[in-house]
């Protein structure tokens, strides 16, 4: 076994849950704990997710950390229902955030305007909770960090899941009191990201993997899992001349300050 540098790195945004992991699945965890992957966050998507991500809870527990919350393509006509499930899980437990939630414009924008009402609607229970709301913002990121902006209530909290935008949109996300999620984007050949967020501060950034999807640099093109948060965090480190346990410890240490309350 490879003993890992890494001894606390948190993947803040990973649905491991999914059905490309089933053949695999123990062993794609014991990769994650042996690369120094400490917790994972695992982001709800819609009523037939919820059973497969708390099954990996109870797998998993104080290890994998379940979310619960309705994803902005999953808001369809019967959006409603499914934000009735979202609530009576949200009545019966705790969960470390509502997510993920937003909106998204790329697929479809079909239900922009249902999507909207969905994405104001869990951050207001999320704002009754006390806890994060996690943010997908596809095509909509202006959008987002308007209606963000609106609400006007510094309790309302979280991560922009997946930041591809510009440094003025960083900037504004970070003003709002917001952490960015920095993922597999950041390694790609061509990426201007490492540009856009290069300003930001490190306290302010947090490490995810979007599992199985967004794989980063070597392994673009094959399945993401949680293991490889090491290579973003090592691009991270190298754009911007850190040593890379300094990284992990600052974005370890956001992450348990966000989801936990934790200052160390």
């Amino acid at each position: 076994m490879v003993i890992s540098l890494y001894r606390t790195m948190i993947d803040t945004h990973t649905h491991l849950y999914d059905r490309q992991f089933d053949a695999d699945r123990a062993a794609m965890i014991q990769r994650a704990k042996e690369a120094g992957v400490t917790k994972v966050f695992l982001p709800n998507i819609d009523s037939e997710s919820i059973l497969p991500m708390l099954q990996m809870e109870k797998d998993y527990p104080q290890y994998c950390y379940p979310m619960m919350g309705l994803h902005p393509t999953s808001v369809k006509g019967n959006y409603e229902e499914e934000l009735a499930i979202v609530k009576k899980y949200l009545d019966e437990r705790e969960f470390v955030a509502v997510g993920e939630i937003g909106i998204d414009l790329y697929w479809d924008k079909t239900f922009k305007e249902q999507q909207i009402e969905a994405f104001l609607v869990q951050a207001k229970w999320a704002e009754e909770l006390d806890i994060p709301i996690i943010i997908h913002a596809r095509k909509s990121l202006d959008l987002l960090i308007e209606l963000v902006q609106d609400i006007k209530n510094p309790k309302v909290r979280g991560i922009f899941h997946c930041f591809t935008g510009s440094a003025q949109q960083a900037r504004r996300i970070v003003d709002l009191g917001f952490l960015l999620g920095i993922g597999g984007v950041l390694t790609f050949k061509n990426a201007k990201l490492q540009d856009e967020i290069r300003d930001i501060p490190l306290e302010s950034l947090v490490l995810e993997t979007d599992a199985p999807y967004l794989t980063p640099h070597p392994f673009r093109g094959k399945r993401n899992e949680s293991s490889y948060v090491k290579y973003v965090l090592e691009h991270l480190a190298e754009t911007r001349g850190l040593a890379p346990k300094k990284v992990e410890e600052v974005t370890t240490k956001n992450a348990e300050k966000l989801f936990f309350g934790a200052e160390s």
